[in-house]
């Protein structure tokens, strides 16, 4: 008997002659084509199923990858930011399947593409260009162009140190090598590039230069690839920029690039064309916007699910979903969990396309490292990082209606011939592996398949580990090839177990990730709205409207409406410091007589502790003139502080009357009964005291950074599970609750 590749199946029938003895056939499989070794307690068929796999033409297998980031792009053609990528382009997953899809995520907000999107309303395109430059087919490339071998090579490397080449932060704009991109490459290959692409990049760069018909963009800090994607997309959509681009604008402007660089057409397809961005939602209840925050301000509580949020109703990729449904496997590269894979399966059609589509296989391919902000905290023991089980029943809680008919199997890399130094080496980096749980993940019902998939090479070379695109390509081939025919001859399936429907109940079954929509703001509208609040407000020095516009932008969980209550921002000398430190060492307050942020001089000189300050105080004016009187009334062995309110028209404040009313009673202040305006505090003698305005700054700030000494001090309850607690501090961590409840949907907007 033939199999489908033209080999015979008698191997296979021997196989499952044996199959009572063989534990993973796959991983034995696995192993011998990726390490040249037959592993202990192998088959001795293996041998002969390796010739079979190598021997196989996968061209035919349609083939959908999901992803974003770095993972994406290496597994698709190697990690094109590398500087030893241009000697070995044509590398994974494109060589092996010329049936290649890949639905690539649009909800970054960092780097190059942060900029981007605070003056234009688009989609991310960062990890668009990282894959379209890994996509580079040689073949393609020396065919359009008519080149030799080594002239090709020469033009692949050129148009490697054009799209990563990154223009200064500090030069406002260099409209020179925008105009003209050859600029940036190295003189020994200004003569490689055709005269059609020469022309066809500078007519990209000065479409968006100050002469050129498209929107002018300043160079500053931005990837010189982002910005010709950005002019292509923008040019097909004859320079429109009151509406994003729409699908067909940007699949042309993709495929415009790919055309021109000798990547396929047709291959790579945004997720979207509808701006977007994320929400983190964390398990002490806080939800903060932005993706590359999470990063940037690590906070002590682990996520608990991520929400994609849409300026409208998103749009997707008539040609992915078709692409999805008619694959013959289904990979989600390896990448951050919550900001490159899951928006993307948060995408209604493209859900419902993975789910119709019942013969693929469908593949996880799991992080090899934990991602701080991300998967270093496990949401079972805080304690440590993810295993691949977490990552499973992350993807459970996140996709609407979890990972049914979504995942059958597991790849993940074995760290076993990984050097015990390299590891210590990644360990003093704050970088630790995400570890292949066998059993939890079996019991939920998945799959799961180790296998060698760094390359030793870069691991000698480099002391680095990286999952090796041509590894990893021969890993799904191999997936697909015992899919075919182990499940056929009844050896073995990588289809999961009996276990999945009770697996799925067992399975975390908290409220799945979901979307939000309806009409909001773009993120280039959110920061014109920004500096609109900011531009007559009195700063000295100058400098501070900046800082607080770049704090802005980063914290998008300010609102344009936060930044009505205050005049100005004054840094203060040491000598016109005149604060009182009874309470606290903050060094930035609003001072409602004149409504005028001040700011401590020495914070100038230490930006961290300068925005978490300036976003105190900031807190603080929220409040307004909201105290009409306040006064110490002694008593024995305790004090009372009391406040008596102004009346609501007279406040000048953030809050409404009832909002006030609600964060006062949470602040542990008491209403009078008789004068519903008089709040009061009992302070027992020498015990510490947190003025309700100061906690509002320091919770406000605290909430948007996750730091802060104060505030961490304040909130470290909510850490512990409650039923550990004791009836006392179980009061208290419920009313800790609430006061990050208020925040999230009251101050910050957040629906629950």
């Amino acid at each position: 008997m033939q199999t489908s590749y033209g080999f015979s199946s008698e191997p296979l029938r021997m196989l499952s002659w044996q199959s009572d003895t063989i534990l993973n056939p796959v991983e034995h499989l696995l192993e011998h084509l990726l390490t040249g070794k037959i592993p202990p307690g192998a088959p001795p068929e293996t041998a002969l199923l390796a010739e079979h796999v190598l021997q196989s033409k996968p061209s035919a297998e349609r083939l959908v990858v999901i992803g974003g980031g770095t993972g994406l792009s290496t597994i698709v053609g190697g990690n094109s930011r590398l500087p030893d990528w241009p000697d070995q382009p044509n590398i994974g997953l494109k060589r092996d399947f010329s049936n290649l899809t890949a639905i690539v995520c649009t909800t970054d907000d960092g780097g190059s593409t942060g900029r981007l999107l605070q003056i234009l309303p688009m989609i991310a395109v960062g990890d668009l260009r990282k894959l379209l430059l890994s996509s580079i087919s040689p073949q393609k490339l020396q065919s359009a162009y008519g080149l030799n071998a080594a002239k090709t090579a020469n033009l692949i490397r050129l148009l490697y140190e054009i799209f990563n080449y990154r223009f200064r932060e500090e030069e406002t704009s260099d409209f020179d090598t925008l105009r003209n991109p050859l600029r940036v490459v190295s003189p020994s290959l200004l003569n490689v590039c055709p005269k059609i692409l020469t022309d066809a990049l500078r007519e990209l760069g000065t479409y968006i230069s100050p002469e050129g018909p498209g929107p002018t963009i300043h160079t500053a800090g931005h990837s010189l690839g982002n910005l010709l994607l950005t002019a292509v997309i923008f040019r097909e959509a004859s320079g429109e920029t009151s509406k994003p681009p729409g699908l067909r604008e940007i699949q042309r402007g993709i495929d415009c690039i790919a055309v021109l660089i000798g990547a396929p057409a047709g291959m790579v397809h945004a997720a979207t064309s509808t701006p977007g961005q994320l929400k983190f939602c964390y398990a002490n209840g806080v939800s903060v916007l932005g993706q590359s925050k999470s990063t940037y301000y690590r906070r002590s509580s682990p996520v608990n699910r991520v929400v994609s949020v849409y300026a409208s109703r998103p749009i997707t990729s008539l040609a992915g979903q078709k692409a999805l449904r008619e694959a013959d496997a289904i990979l989600y590269a390896p990448g951050s969990l919550y900001s490159s894979i899951l928006p993307v399966l948060q995408l209604e059609p493209i859900i419902s396309a993975i789910r119709d589509n019942h013969k693929a296989l469908k593949i996880l391919g799991a992080n090899a490292w934990i991602q701080e902000g991300e998967t270093d905290i496990s949401l079972k023991n805080q304690g440590r990082g993810f295993q691949v089980s977490e990552l499973i029943e992350a993807y459970d809680r996140n996709i609407p209606g979890g990972v049914h008919g979504m995942l059958d199997v597991v790849l993940s890399a074995n760290l076993e011939h990984v050097p015990g130094n390299i590891l210590r080496n990644y360990a003093l980096e704050g970088k630790y592996p995400i570890f292949l749980d066998k059993s939890n993940v079996e019991s939920l019902g998945i799959r799961s398949i180790e296998a060698t998939l760094f390359s030793q090479e870069r691991q000698v070379k480099n002391r680095i580990i990286q999952h090796d695109p041509q590894r990893f390509s021969l890993a799904i081939r191999t997936l697909l090839y015992a899919d075919r025919h182990l499940r056929r001859e009844k050896v073995y399936s990588l289809r999961g177990t009996v276990v999945r429907k009770q697996a799925r109940a067992a399975m975390n079954t908290r409220k799945s990730g979901t979307k939000e929509y309806g009409r909001k703001p773009f993120l280039c509208e959110h920061m014109s709205a920004i500096r609109k609040q900011l531009q007559n407000k009195n700063f000295q020095p100058k400098e501070l409207r900046d800082i607080l516009t770049s704090v802005a932008w980063e914290n998008r969980d300010i609102q344009p409406a936060h930044l009505a209550f205050f005049k100005g921002v004054h840094v203060l000398t040491a000598n016109q410091w005149n604060r009182s430190t009874e309470w606290d060492n903050v060094l930035g307050y609003f001072d409602p007589e004149d409504q005028i942020i001040k700011l401590h001089q020495s914070l100038i000189h230490n930006p961290a502790r300068l925005q978490e300050d300036l976003l105190v105080a900031l807190g603080e004016s929220l409040l307004g003139c909201y105290i009409e009187t306040r006064r110490w009334i002694p008593q024995k062995g305790s004090r009372v502080y009391e406040i008596l309110l102004r009346l609501e028209k007279d406040r000048n404040g953030y809050l409404t009357n009832a909002q006030l009313h609600t964060y006062l009673k949470l602040a542990k202040m008491i209403q009078d009964p008789v004068n519903d305006r008089i709040y009061q505090i009992v302070i027992n003698e020498g015990g510490g005291f947190l003025p309700s305005g100061l906690m509002f700054g320091l919770m406000y700030s605290w909430y948007i950074l996750g730091r802060g000494f104060t505030a961490e001090y304040e909130m470290s309850l909510l850490q512990w599970p409650l039923k550990s607690l004791n009836p006392l501090h179980a009061k208290d961590r419920i009313r800790k609750e609430a006061l990050v409840s208020f925040f999230r949907t009251e101050i910050f907007g957040h629906k629950d």
